[in-house]
């Protein structure tokens, strides 16, 4: 059975000592995992490839890792997308059966932001990753809609990946906690994913897809728990409320996807699976932050038949990046 892992990262030459230097600082005080989440992201060649091997993973698509360019000055921002680019491209490049790369953009300046992405998809990347706000700006807003208009238009989904939610909110919600329950909150313990199902919602109730109907999101961690409030959300905002043309379930079941990015929960799995269907999941480690036999050992039990782990381990991926 092909694996395509579609929530794999990488850091590019210079970004961990530049836009990602705090979070180098913090994997590097929290000893032996984060020394080796260091080394293993600016790491795309034989060492990865023999990971991969022995893991059972075929492909990885590539994507710049988290905190991203979207926080940077719109002169940095723009320079260190296409400096990553050019190194994944590279990367790519060498092993093009095996890597895939999703496109940094500079959010910033969003007809340049647009211009990259396609100029990046000509040359074979096969959508981008945008690290969730800018600087504070959520997608619904007008001003990034020139990416997305591109996205569209150049059929290539856009991967919405978690980032710290604004600082007022980290203020109001999750202060008061001694520093390492304080960041882990903030992070993958609760902050990224709740401001990652806002950031989705923000989306569908600004309109965002009856502008653009085709446009394809793709969320990670099994839906970032919007699958868990799917009903309630349906039933609550109706388009009688919204005056949208669809329901929230439409939009949820039809213009995003998910996938594992970590979470080999079962039970999580069995409430998306029951709420979106296979045809919109897609596998995931979420390298190399979760561990490539793990999430392949999670996908071989999936509580699904053949035809449809087939779908999650690389059809859908297949479909939707056009692999």
């Amino acid at each position: 059975m092909r694996t395509i892992a579609v929530e794999e990262h990488f850091a590019a030459p210079g970004f961990l000592d530049g836009a990602g230097r705090k979070l180098k600082e913090r994997f590097m005080q929290s000893g032996p995992r984060g020394l080796r989440i260091v080394k293993e992201l600016g790491e795309v060649g034989e060492k990865r490839l023999a990971a991969m091997d022995a893991a059972g993973i075929d492909m990885q698509v590539l994507s710049l890792n988290a905190p991203g360019n979207e926080q940077l000055e719109a002169a940095d921002s723009l320079a260190l997308a296409r400096a990553s680019n050019d190194f994944l491209a590279d990367a790519v490049k060498r092993h093009p059966s095996r890597f895939a790369g999703l496109a940094a953009l500079p959010t910033a300046v969003p007809d340049e932001a647009a211009a990259e992405l396609e100029r990046r998809v000509r040359q074979g990347f096969k959508g981008a990753l945008i690290n969730g706000h800018s600087r504070e700006r959520y997608l619904d807003d007008k001003f990034f809609w020139p990416i997305l208009e591109r996205a569209e238009a150049l059929d290539v989904p856009i991967y919405l990946h978690p980032t710290h939610p604004p600082k007022a909110v980290i203020e109001a919600q999750y202060s008061g906690f001694s520093p390492i329950v304080g960041s882990i909150l903030i992070n993958g313990g609760w902050g990224w994913h709740i401001e990652t199902a806002v950031h989705v919602l923000r989306l569908i109730l600004g309109g965002v897809f009856d502008r653009y109907p085709k446009l394809q999101i793709v969320i990670g961690h099994l839906g970032e728990g919007l699958p868990f409030m799917l009903p309630r959300l349906d039933r609550n905002l109706a388009p009688a409320v919204t005056k949208l043309e669809r329901s929230l379930g439409d939009y949820l079941r039809q213009n995003i996807h998910y996938t594992f990015g970590g979470f080999n929960f079962p039970a999580t799995f069995q409430n998306l699976l029951s709420e979106v269907g296979a045809a919109r999941i897609m596998f995931s480690v979420d390298f190399p932050y979760g561990a490539m036999a793990e999430a392949r050992a999670f996908l071989e039990q999936l509580p699904v038949g053949a035809a449809d782990k087939e779908r999650i381990a690389h059809g859908n991926a297949e479909r939707l990046f056009k692999l």
